[in-house]
């Protein structure tokens, strides 16, 4: 039983709200690949040496993937107005304190907070749509948060160039930083006014499942250090840390299903999975971004370290996938009500389609020219890129109830995370080794591509499942007309607003 019985913000405030909520997560996600640029800046102007630039990089991102799920749950709990603003206000401070680093390791200490704050802010995100929005009003907002998504991902590289060409090489990672502050402060001074006050979710007799929480942000972290960590943790040793992973993972499974037998509120209600719309929804989100996300590192890498383009100039050659994958996410949001789970098919396609693009543009335009033989794939790409985020997002949480709604959120993007974090390390691999061994990065980068191509193939055959499992088992499923019908995200029962 919710004690959610508060109406919706009037429509003007709800859609300012979610002007809110998306500048928070565009945000928070921006810095997941605008500090790859400003790894040389760093160097030259902090001193940071090879292992404190993998950490202002990774660690960000395994602080992100451990708060997520828990996070997403205290904002079920306690309010996600309040769980955003504070996770907001963090942080913007720990983007400043970033900026005023006097030695690398701070700045790996912060980045540390800056990544767990930015957790805290992304589940309430996908929560506060699923409280305040219903049918089609619903879709349209996701479809808006999928081009937050896309747009902010492929953006990073050349808004992180544009800033150290103005800055210059010695201080430019500062302001890499720096530029969150009059975001984050215009964010959070609009926030208190536009958010709404939604009671939480969660039942008031509810308490917080301390040791779930532990038993799942231990076997998370041991299952992403060693993935964030594979290209400076030399040997073997480190791969030691995935049994653990797994044992400790089956012992939150174990304890929340026994959380579930005595009535007691779990970390992650369990009970999702049984929903095969969130279960093949996960799975095409996770080996999605595990392909998707490694593209932009190794072509970023390779422009730069091979063909001689500058910070500025690799970033320019990601705008056209930034720009068309914003374009397909709205229309996305748009087409999903009509067209269902057949849109993310679509959408895969043209991401698989665009990629084999670029492998072939690097093999048939050697040199300097090869960024602008990649405009039309990385425009086809972007377009697939974003009818498979913001579709995919709205049918995966179609039947999650709003009171779970935060944690469901939480758990689907811990998934980006860890499929992230997993396709970096394997792709990573891939590039490096065949460079260190054959010494030909146009070969090295084409492979890394392929296997990032072979991520989407993965994520475009869990969609297709999906897709006949509607057909041949409706009630299973569900259709997108259940969106629709305003029943996505409400549950059985629930009446939100």
């Amino acid at each position: 039983m919710t004690t959610e019985h508060a109406r919706p913000a009037p429509d003007d405030r709800r859609w300012k709200a979610l002007a809110v909520c998306l500048t928070a997560g565009f945000v928070s996600l921006l810095d997941t690949s605008i500090v790859n640029v400003a790894l040389p800046s760093m160097e030259r102007g902090l001193g940071a040496s090879e292992a404190a630039q993998s950490w202002a990089v990774s660690g960000y991102a395994l602080a992100f993937g451990l708060t997520l799920a828990s996070a997403g749950r205290l904002g079920d709990m306690r309010g996600r107005r309040q769980a955003l603003l504070f996770g907001l206000a963090v942080f913007t401070l720990a983007s400043v304190a970033c900026g005023l680093a006097p030695t690398a390791s701070w700045l790996v200490l912060f980045r540390l907070v800056q990544g767990a704050a930015a957790g805290v802010v992304a589940p309430q995100t996908s929560g506060l749509i699923q409280q305040m929005f219903q049918g089609p009003e619903r879709a349209k907002a996701f479809g808006l948060h999928g081009s937050v998504v896309a747009f902010s991902t492929a953006v990073g590289p050349l808004a992180g160039g544009l800033l150290i060409h103005a800055f210059g090489a010695e201080n430019g990672w500062r302001w890499v930083f720096f530029v969150n502050l009059p975001i984050g402060a215009a964010a959070f001074v609009a926030g208190l006014r536009f958010l709404p006050r939604l009671a939480p979710t969660a039942a008031r007799h509810e308490e917080f499942d301390l040791l779930g929480v532990l038993l799942l942000g231990s076997g998370v972290l041991a299952l992403m250090l060693p993935l964030v960590q594979e290209q400076q943790w030399q040997g073997r040793e480190k791969w030691a840390l995935l049994p653990l992973a797994a044992l400790l993972l089956g012992a939150f499974w174990k304890w929340e299903r026994r959380q579930g037998r005595l009535g007691r509120a779990p970390v992650v209600d369990l009970e999702l999975f049984g929903l095969r719309s969130f279960t093949l929804g996960a799975l095409v989100s996770l080996t999605y971004f595990a392909g998707l996300t490694t593209v932009f590192f190794v072509f970023t890498l390779f422009l730069q370290n091979s063909v001689g383009y500058s910070a500025l100039a690799a970033g320019v050659t990601a705008l056209p996938f930034a720009v068309s994958s914003a374009i397909g996410a709205a229309l996305g949001g748009r087409l999903v009500l009509r067209h269902g789970r057949r849109l993310v098919v679509i959408g895969l396609s043209m991401v698989a389609l665009g990629l084999l693009g670029i492998v072939a543009a690097v093999q048939l335009v050697p040199g300097r020219q090869v960024g602008w033989a990649t405009v039309l794939p990385m425009i086809v790409g972007g377009i697939g890129s974003g009818l498979t985020v913001s579709p995919n997002t709205t049918l995966t949480l179609t039947l999650v109830p709003v009171r779970r709604a935060g944690a469901a959120g939480g758990v689907l993007q811990t998934g980006q995370r860890i499929g992230s974090a997993a396709g970096l390390a394997v792709v990573g691999a891939v590039y490096f080794a065949h460079l260190a061994n054959h010494g030909s990065p146009a070969t090295a980068v084409q492979l890394a591509l392929l296997t990032a191509v072979a991520g989407i193939l993965v994520s475009l055959a869990f969609a297709v499942t999906d897709l006949r499992s509607r057909r041949t088992q409706p009630d299973a499923g569900r259709s997108a007309e259940a969106v629709e019908q305003g029943a996505g995200g409400s549950g059985a029962g629930e009446k939100v607003g």
